[in-house]
């Protein structure tokens, strides 16, 4: 099967197909209509990586050999106008850590080491420096204040979701750049489903002090004994809802990475055998 007959399966969900793109991108309509950013979600197309990573994996924790991830990078910021030097990516580790990046964070994760760690989320109003954060079933959150020309990209799984992860961020927006929930524009990106997302009981209890009763009858749907289907998608736009962004300024990609492990990187799908996906976020020049 060649790569176009792959991402036609990612047409049911609400992204744009960048498939002539080499490698290909995902974008979200929305964003792309302000003009205002260059953003994407990669899928696992179009790198040089092999056997588990193949093909297009950032993942440097992985066994993947240094030089395909470097290439996949370069690669990658062809794709987008850019290149690796202009990119600031993230250390994460589920906290709800941000971290605001300037000139001086350009390239770190990608042509030096970063100088920080324990960064889930950033945040910039830097033209060009494009922002990355990693992901293989966790929900890239994307958001733009077209006011204050502000971006930040965030990483949010079951601890930053339970945790508040976008709310954190825009009121972190809010605080460095006086961004107004009212005017910011946000994305969750493509992650795991609902009914392919199973979870034990200690992360429903992890989830009691953040959402009501009725929010959580919502989130959570009955699975096999002790067990639990947790949406991941609906309890981040609760969040965001409730961080006082508008619900017509929020996209939802409706892609799930395990339903689509042959185009997109899960951890689950694979048992943790795969590379990683990344988010990208820039404020055009």
């Amino acid at each position: 099967m060649n790569e176009d007959s792959r991402l036609s399966a990612l047409e049911s969900g609400n992204m744009i197909i960048h498939g002539e793109s080499d490698p290909p991108f995902l974008t979200f309509p929305g964003l792309e209509r302000t003009g205002l950013v260059t953003h994407a979600f990669s899928t696992r197309l179009g790198g040089v990586s092999r056997g588990c990573f193949s093909s297009l994996n950032f993942g440097w924790g992985t066994s993947d050999e240094k030089d395909n991830i470097r290439e996949n990078f370069r690669r990658m910021a062809v794709s987008l106008g850019t290149v690796p030097e202009r990119m600031v990516t993230t250390q994460q580790t589920h906290t709800t850590n941000l971290r605001v990046v300037t000139e001086e964070d350009a390239g770190k994760g990608t042509v030096r080491a970063r100088d920080y760690s324990d960064v889930d989320g950033l945040i910039t109003d830097r033209r060009g420096l494009m922002l990355v954060t990693y992901f293989a079933d966790c929900v890239p959150l994307y958001f733009l204040d077209p006011v204050k020309k502000v971006i930040a990209l965030s990483h949010s799984g079951w601890k930053g979701t339970a945790a508040g992860m976008g709310e954190v961020t825009v009121r972190r927006m809010g605080e460095e750049f006086g961004c107004d929930p009212a005017d910011i524009l946000a994305a969750i990106g493509p992650s795991i489903c609902r009914d392919c997302y199973e979870v034990d009981k200690a992360v429903y209890d992890g989830f009691k002090g953040s959402f009501s009763e009725i929010e959580l009858g919502r989130i959570f749907a009955p699975g096999r004994p002790g067990h639990f289907q947790l949406d991941l998608w609906l309890a981040n736009r609760l969040i965001l809802e409730r961080a006082g962004i508008r619900p017509e300024h929020i996209e939802t990609a409706c892609l799930c990475t395990a339903c689509h492990s042959e185009i997109l990187f899960s951890h689950r799908a694979t048992g943790g055998r795969r590379g990683l996906m990344c988010a990208f976020l820039a404020l055009n020049n």
